[in-house]
């Protein structure tokens, strides 16, 4: 009887492998002899266990037609995966990456971290520069000439995130991520050649225009590399680069600045940016697949004229069907504005409230005792993210994962409140408490803004998640301009305890719109479900 070649394959398998050859215990013996090594096994298997492939085996590997076994290699190389996200009693663990899988994933993280730093050192650096700018006498410039630069920033930078991460769906994000960053940089380096102001305020809100291109394209890269169950505490670890590019930008910009002139405060930002961008081109991927490794996570198996129909779907459809008619992004959306007013009221008036009701004499003081709300935020991201992937996984399939994370955030969300509350009752004799104190308000706010972008990611299909990341950052950012002038007028009008009571009200807001949330589940576990509904059926 003449066979065909999956069934050579098939026989070939189990037999021709050598018994020093060990598979992972992940991967049964049955899927494994079913043809799992007639595909690409490399991401589960070593170089060193590869090696002691017959050469017989790989010639039928390599004669395989690729038709004949591309859609049953996605199932077999990820049911782990598949069941996990699925749930249940019978739930499988997730595959075993190799070392090379790893290593070349964790370069991949490496790149997207040192990649965002840099692009906070390319946003802050006019901020560490403009005082040696306003005490050089050639420019004749003011702080009223310095808020008109500074000012067009944060909405340029809002709708910018918006519209790249939708817009952005539809281009490579590592090299969307790689090119916003020189992009920033230029215009840093082409900031520093300006005298005048109309040329500062053009370059400048250009830079704002080009900002918001990191944070989506980020999201896309984290959500394709790392799967559900470890996803959290990866998105935690990449959030520090907001505080490594925070930290970073006053030694570079505000030292250069300093030591050779103002045009070095805007052009050595710009030359480490752009060295960081090549950097990250070489370090990063936009998925597994692209290197010849699985996926992370089961992908659609649609019939393939469903998926080019899908994939000619224009982006701005896709925004309303998947993020604006999603009610559940709304609430997201709507409950990182008001995070977002707290955060951005903490940054902004802290400093003010110390002075005028403490009693600190100076700003420099209540800076020091302000300090430790980023590195509170760092520890705060990190532990938000551990925690929300062990209440996954100690689930056992039996709940939501996105579900599992708003857990997270609301606890979160009350220790912001009690924290507040204690910040007003430390006395101001004791500026080791208020430093412990703020340090507390930013390990609890940080937390919550971290995960609600990763919430909002995992709802939606991984050709939405630029659109979704967008979209939260534009209504958060609109939360922060309502920090400004509107908490100004309150502390102005109603006082110091008005002010507290409403960043109060904004915590327990955010809890309300959280509340339905708590069992939501991501949409590899929606697509599992509807996959096994599917295969019930035919059966």
């Amino acid at each position: 009887m003449q066979l065909n070649a999956q069934q050579r394959c098939v026989r070939t398998s189990s037999s021709a492998l050598p018994a020093r050859l060990s598979l992972p215990k992940t991967l049964s013996a049955r899927p494994f002899a079913q043809g799992l090594q007639c595909r690409n096994i490399g991401p589960f298997l070593s170089q060193r266990q590869l090696q002691h492939v017959p050469q017989p085996l790989t010639r039928e590997i390599a004669r395989l037609p690729q038709e004949s076994y591309h859609n049953e290699d996605r199932r077999s190389v990820s049911t782990a995966a598949t069941a996990a996200a699925a749930g249940g009693a019978g739930e499988a663990p997730a595959p075993t990456y190799s070392p090379d899988f790893v290593r070349r994933r964790l370069l991949v993280f490496f790149g997207i971290v040192i990649g965002y730093s840099s692009y906070y050192l390319t946003r802050n650096s006019l901020t560490y520069t403009a005082p040696v700018m306003v005490a050089d006498p050639t420019l004749g410039m003011d702080i009223t000439q310095i808020g008109a630069m500074t000012s067009i920033f944060p909405i340029a930078y809002g709708m910018s995130k918006f519209i790249s991460g939708v817009v952005g769906a539809k281009f490579s994000p590592t090299v969307l991520l790689a090119g916003g960053l020189m992009s920033t940089a230029i215009i840093n380096i082409a900031f520093g050649f300006g005298s005048s102001l109309g040329w500062f305020v053009f370059f400048w809100g250009l830079n704002g225009t080009l900002q918001g291109v990191g944070g989506p394209c980020c999201a896309r890269i984290l959500t394709t590399w790392f799967a559900g169950k470890e996803r959290g505490t990866y998105w935690g670890m990449w959030n520090i680069a907001h505080n490594l590019g925070g930290f970073a930008a006053p030694l570079v910009a505000g030292g250069f600045a300093k030591a050779m002139g103002w045009k070095w405060g805007m052009f050595a930002p710009g030359i480490i940016g752009l060295v960081v961008g090549v950097i990250v081109l070489l370090a990063c991927r936009d998925k597994p697949e692209d290197i010849g490794f699985p996926p992370v996570e089961p992908v659609s198996s649609k019939p393939k004229g469903e998926e080019k129909k899908k994939d000619d779907v224009d982006i701005w459809s896709a925004l309303v069907n998947n993020v604006l008619k999603n009610p559940f992004i709304w609430g997201m959306a709507l409950t990182y504005f008001f995070i977002y007013v707290v955060r951005q009221g903490v940054t902004s008036w802290f400093v003010f409230y110390l002075i005028k009701v403490k009693g600190v004499e100076d700003a420099a003081q209540a800076a020091v005792r302000v300090s430790g709300l980023e590195l509170g935020g760092l520890v705060g991201s990190l532990i938000a993210g551990k925690l929300s992937d062990g209440l996954i996984n100690a689930s056992e399939g039996r709940g939501g994962n996105v579900g599992a994370r708003v857990k997270v955030v609301m606890a979160y969300t009350v220790g912001i409140a009690l924290s507040l509350l204690a910040f007003q009752a430390v006395p101001a004799n004791l500026p080791w408490l208020q430093w412990l104190n703020v340090f507390l308000i930013g390990f609890f706010i940080y937390g919550p803004q971290m995960l609600i972008g990763l919430c909002g990611a995992e709802l939606v299909g991984p050709s939405s998640v630029g659109a979704s990341e967008g979209f939260l950052g534009w209504i958060a950012y609109l939360g922060a301009a309502n920090a400004g002038i509107p908490l100004s007028i309150i502390v102005k009008e109603y006082g110091w305890n008005t002010y507290f009571s409403t960043l109060i009200a904004a915590c327990a807001l955010a809890l309300l719109l959280l509340s339905p949330m708590t069992r939501l589940r991501s949409y590899v576990q929606r697509e599992a479900s509807r996959k096994a509904r599917l295969e019930g059926k035919t059966e």
